[in-house]
């Protein structure tokens, strides 16, 4: 048992996150057509996880390109509106308010239209995220 303890110990040490819905931590974001909430769990995590918050200024005008991201997967759940994506290898998805998808890191994919209203939550392992243009 003692050491379960030790290597407990050795891990990087979390520590509790809050973020507040009336005094908003706004971020620099990947696409200009979105403002980006940071919802503080980069921190608190020590890198294990970043979430955000992201907001439609305006709907797409362009899809975004064939990219993927350096992680080890993203979690968006739309909390608002909808956005339309496809993925290497399979059709197009609609993801709509209440609905969620799972995106393993390296996977490509290309987003092409949302709402003028979308509003999605993204949670990352770890919190960096990188992107990288691609081939389909």
């Amino acid at each position: 048992m003692a050491n379960d303890v030790s290597v407990l110990s050795t891990k990087p040490t979390m520590k509790l996150g809050y973020s507040r819905a009336t005094a908003p931590a706004m971020v620099a974001g990947r696409r200009d057509f979105f403002s980006y909430r940071d919802l503080l769990i980069k921190d608190a995590s020590n890198g294990a996880m970043r979430g955000q918050v992201m907001k439609a200024i305006t709907g797409m005008t362009e899809p975004t390109g064939w990219h993927y991201h350096t992680c080890e997967g993203q979690f968006v759940y739309a909390l608002k509106g909808w956005v339309e994506l496809e993925f290497a290898g399979s059709d197009m998805l609609r993801l709509e308010t209440g609905d969620s998808v799972f995106i393993p890191g390296g996977l490509p994919h290309n987003e092409l239209r949302t709402s003028d209203d979308v509003e999605i939550l993204e949670v990352s392992i770890p919190g960096e995220l990188g992107t990288v243009p691609c081939e389909k």
